[in-house]
């Protein structure tokens, strides 16, 4: 048998059920291996106390026959989803030592369907980042590294603090949201597994806003079958988040014993961007071949809008940063730096509170909320954000899910493009349409690249269609059989 560690959350669930082990036997591993990759810097707080208090509570309900879905999992959680009790800082200066008095409904769910908090998870200030460097408290780095080359490299953003824990087996599963792709890029670059679901298929209540009408969160995993069982728990109508969607959560483990044979799947063109290297051209290449091995027919598709979806989302994704992180004044709650004013006061905790990046997306989305430039730039976005959704419709009216690369790259060194915000946001090109239209996308990972680092393909699929997209994941997963690891679980 795999180390304790080393084990999928099924594999882990069926574990526990046969009483191979205990939830305290696999928390204490988890606890340990948390311990050894402390210089991956993932975790900003550790819970072992609570994360050991917990599993016990795990072991006794499964002792009397009642364990839930998740029952003794020991889970990572992003530092975005309030946490009762426990410091939520969004990786912000300004938020650092906030302690919430109530719980994200996300993490709600998690807790009642039996799964152990081992700690919260690093991240981009506020989420804005595609590399987890932007964080207060320090840049991430991923497990992985390039063979004779020992330098760090980025795990992704903005949940770099998640993808590592996992990829480094320090958390067995954890959340993430995804605003842009920051649940799909980062499982790309560690070789996990990323879903972000439809918006509005899982809460956002409790989780801290960066732009409210793109943030959804997600599971992100060692394997389909996990995200499929995480999801399940995550998902479902909340009454105190108005854009939660009140429709039935569909059984999505079952979901993926069923056959693609049949299916069409949209090979979209405008996604061969300029430059993309042959390695990842490959891989898509190598996708289509998979699922066209399962029974399913590759069709050309046109998502012409697609070359607007950057810069439509970097007009939109800061104007909505801008008034949401309006709140954090100084007042209230967090980070206070008197000043002579109430201006003053301000003016002085904003400015030593939020970071450069965050600093960079609150003065865009201001500028292009303002009076003279609202009509010219935000109501443009909004206008193109619902052509590319339109553009989506359409397609599927001729496939069922389409295939993409996740990123246009593998994982690059920590400091690669810090001074080139503009190369740093090309990142999210594949993943940020997803977003716009509001419809959900899964990474799973598909090979390693020439420096042996992880690559991943994107499965997006219908509106609420979460049980295809994973099925389909499923296959290429199966077809790739990714067994790379970073040398970091070498020992494993």
């Amino acid at each position: 048998m795999a180390s304790l560690t080393g084990l999928t959350m099924a594999e882990a669930l069926d574990g526990l059920a046969k009483k191979d082990f205990s939830s305290t036997e696999l928390t204490g591993a988890y606890v340990k291996a948390m311990e050894q990759a402390r210089h991956l810097n993932a975790y900003i707080v550790e819970t072992p106390e609570q994360a050991l208090d917990m599993a016990k509570a795990s072991d006794a309900r499964r002792a009397k026959g009642h364990a839930g879905a998740m029952d003794g999992l020991p889970l990572g959680i992003k530092d975005l989803y309030c946490t009762k009790g426990v410091q939520t800082t969004a990786g912000s200066h300004i938020l650092e030592g906030f302690t919430p008095t109530y719980e994200s409904t996300v993490t709600q769910k998690l807790w009642d369907a039996g799964a152990v908090m081992l700690g919260k998870l690093n991240l981009d200030e506020f989420a804005m980042g595609s590399a987890n460097i932007t964080s207060h408290f320090g840049n991430v780095e991923s497990p992985w590294r390039k063979p004779g080359d020992n330098r760090p490299l980025v795990p992704g953003g903005s949940s770099g603090g998640s993808a590592a824990a996992v990829a480094a087996h320090a958390a067995i599963a954890a959340t993430g949201t995804d605003t842009g792709g920051s649940i799909r890029q980062p499982a790309s670059f560690t070789g996990i597994v990323g879903l972000k679901p439809t918006y509005g298929r899982c809460s956002r209540w409790g989780i801290v806003a960066f732009a409210s009408s793109l943030d959804q969160a997600g599971p992100m995993t060692r394997s389909v079958t996990d995200a499929a069982v995480m999801l399940g728990v995550m998902a479902g109508h909340d009454p105190k988040d108005s854009t939660s969607v009140d429709i039935a959560v569909p059984d999505y483990r079952a979901a993926l014993e069923g056959s693609v044979k049949g299916l069409r799947v949209g090979i979209p063109k405008e996604y061969r961007v300029e430059g993309m290297p042959a390695e990842i051209e490959q891989q898509w290449q190598q996708g289509i071949d998979w699922l066209k091995a399962a029974g399913m027919e590759p069709v050309e598709v046109s998502l012409p809008h697609t070359k607007h979806a950057l810069p439509t989302y970097y007009i939109i994704a800061p104007a909505e940063a801008s008034s949401n992180l309006a709140r954090y004044d100084g007042v209230r709650y967090g980070l206070r730096v008197a000043g002579d004013t109430l201006d003053g006061l301000y003016e002085n905790s904003r400015a030593a509170g939020f970071g450069a990046e965050v600093k960079r997306r609150v003065l865009i989305g201001t500028y292009v909320l303002s009076a003279g430039y609202y009509d010219a730039y935000y109501l443009k976005a909004q206008k193109i954000r619902t052509l590319i959704a339109e553009d989506f419709r359409k397609a599927y009216e001729q496939c069922d899910v389409i295939l993409t690369p996740t990123s246009p790259s593998a994982a690059f060194a920590i400091g690669e493009k810090m001074d080139d915000p503009v190369a740093m946001y090309m990142q999210d090109v594949f993943t940020v349409p997803a977003n716009l239209a509001g419809i959900p996308g899964l990474s799973v990972p598909s090979g390693v690249s020439a420096d042996g680092l992880p690559l991943g393909l994107q499965v997006l699929g219908k509106a609420f269609d979460e049980e295809t997209v994973l099925k389909v994941g499923r296959v290429i997963e199966k077809a790739a059989a990714f067994g790379a690891k970073p040398a970091f679980l070498a020992g494993e």
